[in-house]
């Protein structure tokens, strides 16, 4: 039969540098090629529409 439980107990200093690694991450952004509007990489600006320096869908214009 094999054991059930943790085989050694885990200290407070390792186990919580295993839980110090649970924060978000601010996502990078990068220059729209068009209009320079900040957009994730590789996505539809939402800007101007386009991707790749191509217009992908149309923009309403408020």
């Amino acid at each position: 039969m094999g054991a059930i439980g943790p085989k050694n107990r885990t200290s407070k200093a390792r186990r919580d540098k295993r839980r110090a690694n649970w924060k978000l991450s601010v996502p990078s952004l990068a220059k729209c090629s068009k209009c320079g509007a900040l957009v994730m990489p590789h996505r539809v600006c939402r800007e101007c529409g386009t991707y790749n320096k191509r217009q992908v869908i149309k923009v309403e214009e408020d």
